[in-house]
C-alpha cells in the first residue's frame, strides 16, 4: 500500500463521511441498530457514536483497512458497549451463518469491489427476521446527473478509494435477496449532485 492509499484516503474518508449533511443521514439509521450488530465498513467509527447502547449487545466491526482501523481506536476505546474487529473485505464476512440481528451499511457499498458477493454474504449472517439498515449514495435518477457519473466515475474511484459514485442500491439489495421494507432518497444539500444522491431505510431477507 502506498503513501496516497495508506495516509490520504483514510484523511480524505473521515473528512469526507463526516460533513454535517451525512452526519444527518447516519443520525437517522444508526440508532436504529440492535442486539447483535455487524457493520460493514466501520473506517474510522464514525457511527460509534450514534448507537444507542441500551440497543446493543455487540457489534463486529469489518474493515480490512489497517490504516481505518487505527483512526477508529480513540473511539472504540470510548464505546459503551463490546466492538471486535474482523479485518477482512465485505466478500469475506468471517461469521456463522444467522449470526447478526442487524448488518448495518453507511457509506460502503460504493467502494467494495464485488459488492454482489458481500450482499450475499451479509445475507447469509443476517438471523431470520433480522433488518439491515442501510444509508448509502449512489445512481442519481435524472438523467443529465447519471450522465456526469458514468463520466466522471472513472477518475473518482481512483482518487476516493475505490468509491464508486453510479451504483444502483436498490437493484444491488434485490438481486441479492432483500426486501426492501421502507426506503427514502434525496439529494443531500450542500453537497456536489453527482456524490449527492442518498438512499436510506432497512431491508429484510426474502
Amino acid at each position: 500500500m502506498g503513501f496516497y492509499e495508506d495516509r490520504v484516503v483514510p484523511k480524505l474518508i473521515e473528512v469526507g463521511c463526516s460533513t454535517r449533511p451525512i452526519l444527518k443521514q447516519r443520525e437517522k439509521v444508526v440508532p436504529q441498530a440492535r442486539g447483535r450488530i455487524l457493520e460493514v465498513g466501520m473506517g474510522p467509527g464514525i457511527n460509534i457514536p450514534y448507537y444507542d447502547p441500551s440497543r446493543v449487545e455487540r457489534v463486529w466491526g469489518l474493515e480490512p483497512s489497517e490504516a481505518m482501523r487505527r483512526k477508529a481506536a480513540p473511539r472504540i476505546a470510548e464505546a459503551p458497549f463490546p466492538i471486535e474487529w474482523l479485518g477482512l473485505p465485505g466478500e469475506e464476512i468471517p461469521l456463522d451463518d444467522d449470526s447478526a440481528d442487524t448488518v448495518l451499511l453507511t457509506f460502503t457499498l460504493c467502494t467494495i469491489p464485488d459488492f454482489a458477493k458481500a450482499l450475499s454474504q451479509m445475507r447469509r449472517v443476517l438471523k431470520p427476521g433480522g433488518h439491515l439498515l442501510f444509508a448509502e449514495h449512489g445512481a442519481a435518477p435524472d438523467e443529465n446527473v447519471r450522465k456526469w457519473q458514468d463520466r466522471i466515475n472513472p477518475v473518482w474511484k481512483k482518487l476516493a478509494g475505490g468509491c464508486n459514485i453510479n451504483r444502483e442500491i436498490p437493484r444491488a439489495l434485490e438481486g441479492a435477496g432483500f426486501k426492501i421494507e421502507e426506503m427514502e432518497t434525496m439529494y443531500l444539500p450542500g453537497t456536489p449532485k453527482i456524490a449527492a444522491f442518498q438512499y436510506w431505510g432497512h431491508a429484510t431477507q426474502r
